[in-house]
């Protein structure tokens, strides 16, 4: 008998889960026909078959929100489409909020919903009751309903995938298991499978549980981990209507959707329980694991207390299922950093189903036109470090990661497990002065000072609290004298030889021709326009280059770095990261500081802005950028990592009595808000144009060389920008922003917050967001409109501006000292 398995096709699907038969689905709907979906036993037999099966929209970010609307969406209509029932139908949601801090956070995420169509409605206590009589509401503050939230069933679900797939000519072979991903100079080129090797152009691991392994024996980090997940089904419950909406008390920890008039009720522990560390069994298929009713009975109980009815009904199963989850909650979506061709859509947390339409959809397109429609960095796998898939590491982070899914989404939240991988030589020096400590791509990074001796703060709070008293503290010093930041986080990647320049020329909108020691800041492009990253780039000598980015951006852009330099002549690309310490400071007295631990000349005719050099320093050298992020004089001090603690100590003790103070990543924030500085990843990224996001200035229309983008920017260049990076103030709102709030022009929603925090030298709070008017965001439009902010579902006025709240000239940064008061645009915030 001929073997069905093609000798070549476009595009190969690893994976028969509904994620993977939603991609080959998507593909076929965008046109290709040459799909091959390859499963190693029968579609669903991982995880989908198990699934609750849950389809929820509002999530913690708009771009996971949006999926899970797309899919909601797209579920209504599948079984139409494909002529295969899913089960789907929209019974709404009530999500119950017993604590005050929870009441703010579905506030909040009902306003955030708001910004992107999303119709969540906050109900009291009382209508809550009226809506879902079932449960007790005797501590219930409010409620969050969703009337087009739903449920599905996912086996069948997938099915419809699987059918449409075919339909749309996609070939899908069960019991074929792939035993190996071929790779030819770093670019993918088939597969080798028990039935015979297919050659093909793209590939997408949607390998559930055994994503990790899999990806692994490619040296690829994409990091997540199978943990236990439980759910208990009840016997029949006499007059459970049909039409229960899907129920959630996330403080409780508990779910629960009607099931053939029956109810099933499902946890997300505080603690999970890993499971598979020496990996997953060749045969696991359709199987569940062993019951552990101790270890849910806390939960069950707390699920009796709010469903009142469970008390009387018994039990007709108790169900344990293996899940993926990943270090911080979010999915793993995208290309492979290091091997051209090679996808990946894994580490669902819980959230594959409701996400299985939304992710076919951006992965089919990212795959046939080599970008995501949109946004999507939240989601890409190019965040993670190389570290993260110790299994150590993951073992440890995925115990609280299974009930972080649940927990409180706090301000500047960060993980409690799994901490100090990534350490920077001050860490000890820091801690003892009162660090309190966040992570970032595993570097342990400072919030906010404490005072010294005080517990470490994982987190802030909706409200005033220590931590707004002391960040703003370390705010107001760097306004007006200085402080010390401790960046080591960053990333350094060195660009070195006779090409290393076209190559540079090639990716940068600005010109990076310049002279030895000057500093050139520039976006990095995509053919559409959309900034891949924003980096700042040192010239060392005539062919050497030191790149420097953010911590998150390091993956990212270092692949972006070596993919371009393949074919680009004599020139290499190197990680010297762990070669730096960053220390920063800033302050109109950096000046002075510095002068008494240097004798370099810090003058402004001798170190100009954008200026590189190195300095003699305590003991010690540094390279000494002139830059700054706060908006502010100041010095980046790059740092040899074996001299960091000598420079330090001589820099404290020469500040002592110029009042040199500490400041942390929430000031680092709050400062650059007002001063109107991107921050790559919140303001910008790879659907932003440097127009649209106000950064026209980094670009060099007349440099001799193009580079990459340019012809996307031609085209909106002196044109009206229909959307359009604007800086907002709300002079009188008493609640704080976070980012995501609501932006509204004479009383229709224009766009949304992207960052936000509380500009202590200007008053209140600020932000910045994408306004969108389909005759184009201008300062005519802005002055001639009414604003409002909405934050937690209450509305406040507001002023929008093009230009920054704080020192608008860039005074300040010249060294041209003028007095705070004067600075702050008072015109613009006067109520």
């Amino acid at each position: 008998m001929a073997s069905k398995l093609p000798s070549h096709v476009e595009y190969v699907v690893i994976g028969g889960g509904i994620i993977g038969l939603s991609i080959a689905y998507h593909l076929t709907r965008l046109g290709h026909r040459d799909v091959l979906l390859l499963e190693r036993d029968q579609l669903t037999c991982g995880t989908t078959w198990h699934a609750a099966g849950l389809v929820t929209q509002l999530r913690a970010n708009e771009t996971m929100a949006k999926l899970a609307q797309y899919s909601a969406d797209l579920f209504r209509d599948l079984e139409h489409m494909t002529g295969q029932a899913t089960g789907f139908r929209q019974t709404g949601s009530i999500t119950v909020a017993a604590t005050q801090d929870r009441l703010e956070e579905l506030k909040r995420g009902s306003s955030m919903g708001r910004s992107f169509g999303l119709d969540v409605e906050m109900i009291s206590a009382a209508e809550a009751q009226r809506r879902v009589p079932l449960l007790d509401f005797s501590d219930v503050l409010g409620a969050a309903w969703i009337a087009s939230d739903g449920m599905t069933n996912a086996i069948d679900t997938a099915r419809a995938f699987a059918v449409g797939a075919r339909q749309g000519g996609a070939t899908i072979l069960e019991r074929t298991p792939v035993t190996r991903i071929l790779v030819e100079k770093g670019r993918f080129v088939g597969v080798e499978t028990s039935q015979g090797t297919v050659r093909a152009e793209q590939a997408v691991i949607s390998t559930g549980l055994w994503t990790r392994n899999v990806a692994a024996e490619l040296n690829w980090s994409v990091p997540l981990q199978a943990a236990e997940h439980f759910y208990v089904v009840t016997e029949a419950i006499p007059d459970l209507p049909h039409d229960l909406p899907t129920i959630r008390d996330m403080d409780a920890r508990v779910y629960a959707k009607a099931d053939a008039g029956k109810l099933l009720v499902g946890f997300f522990e505080a603690n999970g329980k890993p499971w598979g560390m020496n990996g997953i069994p060749h045969g696991f298929s359709f199987d569940s694991l062993p019951e552990d009713f101790d270890h849910i009975e806390p939960y069950l109980s707390a699920a009796i207390e709010r469903m009142p009815v469970l008390a009387n009904v018994g039990l007709q199963l108790n169900f344990n299922g293996p899940e993926s989850f990943t270090p911080d909650n979010r999915f793993h979506l995208g290309p492979s950093p290091e091997i051209q061709g090679l996808y990946v859509a894994s580490g669902f947390n819980s959230c594959g189903i409701e996400s299985s339409g939304g992710a076919g959809k951006v992965m089919a397109e990212w795959m046939s036109t080599g970008l995501p429609a949109g946004d999507c960095w939240e989601m890409d796998v190019r965040r993670s470090m190389p570290f993260q898939r110790n299994r150590r590491y993951l073992y440890d982070r995925t115990v609280e990661a299974v009930g972080n899914l649940w927990s409180l989404h706090l301000p500047h939240r960060s993980p409690k497990t799994a901490r100090n991988v990534r350490v920077s030589p001050l860490h000890d020096r820091l801690s003892a002065v009162g660090a309190n400590f966040g992570e970032s791509a595993g570097w342990e990074r400072v919030q906010w000072f404490g005072a010294p001796g005080s517990p470490n703060e994982s987190h802030a709070t909706y409200g005033r609290d220590e931590w707004f008293e002391r960040s703003g503290a370390e705010h107001t010093a760097t306004r007006s004298g200085v402080t010390l930041f401790d960046q080591t986080s960053f990333a350094h990647l060195l660009v070195q030889g006779s090409d290393a320049l076209a190559l540079l020329q090639c990716l940068s909108t600005n010109d990076v021709n310049v002279a030895v020691g000057r500093v050139v800041y520039t976006p990095w492009l995509n053919e559409r326009g959309g900034m891949e990253s924003d980096v700042t780039i040192a010239r060392i000598s005539d062919e050497e280059f030191l790149v420097v980015t953010a911590a998150v951006q390091r993956t990212r852009d270092l692949a972006w770095l070596r993919l371009h330099a393949k074919g680009a002549g004599h020139v290499s690309v190197a990680d010297v990261s762990s070669g730096y310490t960053t220390l920063s400071v800033m302050g109109p007295r950096s000046r002075e500081l510095l002068e008494r631990v240097s004798p370099a000349d810090f003058s402004n005719e001798a170190f100009p802005f954008a200026t590189a050099r190195e300095i003699e320093v305590g003991y010690s050298l540094a390279l000494a950028f002139r830059m700054t992020f706060v908006g502010e004089l100041g010095w980046e001090l790059h740092i040899p990592t074996e001299q960091t603690l000598g420079v330090y100590d001589a820099l404290v003790a020469a500040g002592a009595d110029l009042g040199l103070g500490h400041a942390g990543y929430v000031a680092l924030n709050t400062l650059r808000l007002e001063a109107g500085y991107r921050d790559w990843g919140a303001d910008v990224g790879d659907e932003d144009t440097p127009l649209e996001s106000g950064l026209g200035f980094t670009v060099a229309w007349d440099k001799r060389e193009d580079f990459i983008g340019r012809a996307a920017l031609e085209a909106q260049r002196g044109k009206p920008l229909r959307r359009r990076l604007v800086q907002l103030a709300a002079p009188d709102a008493k609640s704080l922003m976070f980012g995501t709030e609501p932006v509204w022009r004479n009383g229709s929603l224009v766009g949304y917050l992207r960052s936000a925090g509380f500009g202590h030298s200007v008053g209140c709070g600020i932000g910045m967001g994408y306004l969108t008017a389909e005759a184009g965001v201008t300062a005519d439009w802005l002055s001639g409109g009414s604003f409002e902010i909405e934050i937690a579902g209450k509305r406040y006025s507001a002023i929008a501006s093009l230009r920054p709240f704080y020192d608008a000239g860039r005074s300040r940064v010249k060294g041209e000292w003028r007095a705070v008061e004067e600075l702050v645009a008072k015109d613009l915030l006067a109520t």
